[in-house]
């Protein structure tokens, strides 16, 4: 049985807590937020044990995985100190996106877990659909030859306007994550970007990429759309045929370039996914399947070092809009 504490429980450190409570090999062992209430509050929902402070946890419960799931400026300034701390202690560690807004703090989480040889996830869950499980499974299997191009769209509606780049930061180390997830490492990017009436943050972006590969692509990103539409597209094409993944989990079409066959997958009515958080629930349970196993860290899904990859990535995007749209390379961290 693995034991869990979570680490900032407010909407999505709750969403965690449950997870784990219902997961057969995981058990929530307490849970930790600054806030005293909130952590009282958690506590009583959940039966456990509640700390406003993470060293007295460490100390007094048996923790195999810690979560963390605190907020911040841009979603994530929050991490590193509680990501560091328990890595510290010799836990594994499951962070949410984005492992930090601060490239440099991303930079420290990844090396000190690769120094001390943890376990470091986070929880870059639209990957985690069997969608996408059998999209990988054509790429990996060589059903769409030589990798050519990869289109994403990731686009939802949130009028937050916290700081300049809290869109890039916030939301796109999703959907550069799955572009990475099928065309390996980006090697250099040129990105515009734009803010629609009103806004103080650039909320909707275009980024056009080069893969190390050779391959190219592009994203298009914005907060600015509706979420009762599709907030997902990704299309990747290669020199045998391609695919489309339509709105995260719902299907994907694989159209080989030499016969008139399709394939489709779709996500069933009965027994399939039943909404966008069942990600959460195949993120987690991917996460603790590879803690229970001892998974070597380098080879974890969805790992602090592809987190830390999609942060450069995006730095060197919010470096070209700031430079007028001139091309930058993306910073490999080594």
């Amino acid at each position: 049985m693995i034991n869990v504490a979570v680490v900032g429980v407010n909407n999505i450190g709750k969403l965690h807590c449950r997870n784990y409570l219902r997961h057969p090999d995981a058990k929530l062992a307490a849970v930790c937020d600054l806030m005293a209430e909130r952590a009282e509050q958690a506590g009583n929902e959940f039966g456990v044990p509640a700390y406003t402070d993470l060293g007295e946890l460490l100390r007094l419960e048996q923790v195999d995985v810690v979560v963390v799931a605190t907020g911040g400026h841009d979603k994530g300034s929050h991490h590193f100190v509680p990501v560091m701390q328990s890595l510290e202690a010799g836990k594994a560690v499951l962070v949410e996106k984005p492992i930090s807004p601060d490239i440099d703090e991303a930079r420290q989480m990844v090396a000190f877990a690769r120094e001390r040889g943890l376990q470091l996830g986070c929880n870059l869950n639209h990957r985690f659909a069997p969608a996408a499980y059998r999209a990988k499974e054509l790429v990996a299997g060589g059903k769409l030859g030589e990798v050519l191009f990869i289109n994403m769209r990731l686009t939802i509606r949130n009028p937050a306007d916290d700081s300049e780049y809290l869109h890039m930061r916030a939301l796109h180390p999703h959907s550069i994550d799955v572009m990475r997830y099928y065309g390996g490492d980006i090697a250099r990017v040129q990105s515009f970007m734009t803010k629609a009436p009103g806004r103080q943050s650039w909320s909707t972006v275009s980024v056009n990429m080069q893969f190390k590969s050779g391959a190219v692509g592009h994203l298009t990103g914005s907060y600015d759309m509706s979420m009762r539409h599709p907030i997902e597209f990704c299309e990747v094409g290669g020199s045998d045929g391609r695919f489309v993944i339509d709105n995260v989990y719902e299907s994907m079409t694989y159209y080989p370039h030499h016969a008139d066959d399709l394939t489709v997958v779709r996500n069933p009515l009965f027994g399939g996914m039943q909404g966008f958080d069942d990600t959460f629930s195949h993120r987690i349970n991917r996460f603790i399947e590879q803690v229970k196993a001892g998974t070597l860290p380098e080879a974890m899904d969805a790992s602090g070092a592809d987190a830390l990859a999609a942060q450069e990535v995006i730095e060197a995007a919010i470096r070209s809009h700031q430079r007028g749209g001139l091309p930058m390379e993306v910073e490999a961290f080594r």
